[in-house]
């Protein structure tokens, strides 16, 4: 009986224990509850959550819909605010969240949650960390520093005629205008003409295009939420007056601009859950360097080049891989 009983408690011993690991509904302890935030959806920001996403569940840290709780605030600054302070007052491991407005919103929230950013072009400048490598505000994640000097050099190679840039963006999106900067200085330095074209409210969006497409060759936009709505009505004036316009990310391209020098997007989003993933194994957020993630390939529009009298065949691109597409059909 003695032996009987011995069994039985050991059996009993290593349930409860298979249940101490796995959890009571059978999930593994290793399962995290995390939020993921969006000011705005489009294909460029789906895509990083959809890499976020895919690179928790490679690690085990998620194991479906369940433990990640998405939220976008439809590009509503009031509601992004209501959302990062719900958030913030939740319960979670972590937070994922996708370019600046939502980084900013997040992080000034101050939480004891840590934030995971993706893809916000100018962490230090954007005031989201006071350094790259050795985040503060209980933040680090990816940056996509736009490649500017690179994406200038494609326009040599597609459009080596241009003398004079517009430079179209939202002087109300803080990367936008980081970037903006970043193109003027490259410009002076090359002593490269510009024409800015700051743009306050939406409804000035055409009127604008339509003065660059008059005083300049080409056109330049950084990765502005508030462009890329509008992306069909810029590239629609650009080709009517047989202007390159050059954008800052592959959907950008994928909506009618010329080319550009792009990060891969799902990858960003899966660099991004790498870096969270050293925290869930136990290292401080301080101890995880932000990384600025480098462009990964070449994309060009067949359709826009068409439409404006460009070449691909004769173009050289060199060494990068080149990814043609057609206009976006949604």
């Amino acid at each position: 009986m003695k032996k009987i009983f011995a069994v039985i408690l050991t059996v009993v011993m290593m349930a409860t224990l298979f249940v101490g690991c796995n959890g009571s509904d059978g999930s593994s302890s290793k399962t995290k509850k995390v939020a993921i935030i969006q000011q705005v959806e489009n294909g460029a920001f789906n895509d990083m959550r959809e890499g976020i996403i895919k690179g928790l569940k490679a690690k085990g840290y998620i194991s479906g819909d369940k433990d990640v709780d998405y939220q976008c605030a439809d590009g509503d600054e009031t509601n992004l605010n209501t959302i990062t302070q719900s958030v913030a007052n939740g319960d979670y491991d972590a937070v994922f969240t996708v370019a600046t407005p939502a980084t900013q919103s997040m992080v000034n929230q101050e939480s004891d949650i840590p934030v995971f950013f993706c893809a916000v072009s100018a962490p230090v400048a954007a005031g989201v960390i006071k350094d790259m490598d050795k985040p503060d505000m209980n933040a680090t994640g990816t940056s996509n520093a736009i490649p500017v000097e690179e994406i200038f050099g494609l326009a040599k190679q597609m459009t080596p005629k241009a003398k004079n840039f517009g430079l179209l963006y939202s002087s109300k999106t803080d990367a936008a205008v980081n970037t903006v900067e970043q193109a003027k200085n490259y410009l002076e330095s090359k002593n490269i003409k510009y024409t800015e074209g700051a743009v306050v409210e939406d409804s000035e969006i055409a009127t604008t295009v339509e003065s660059l497409c008059k005083k300049c060759d080409a056109i330049f936009i950084p990765n502005d939420a508030v462009m890329q709505g509008a992306m069909s009505t810029i590239t629609e004036i650009a080709r009517e007056n047989k202007i390159a316009v050059y954008g800052s990310s592959a959907t950008m391209v994928d909506s009618g601009c010329l080319g550009t020098k792009a990060i891969d997007d799902i990858g960003i989003g899966e660099k991004t859950a790498d870096l969270a993933s050293k925290y869930f194994e136990g290292e401080k957020v301080e101890n995880i360097p932000s990384i600025v993630v480098p462009y990964d390939y070449v994309t060009v529009n067949k359709d826009d080049a068409k439409a404006i009298g460009i070449n691909l065949d004769s173009i050289d691109f060199g060494k990068d891989t080149v990814n043609q597409v057609n206009d976006a059909k949604n």
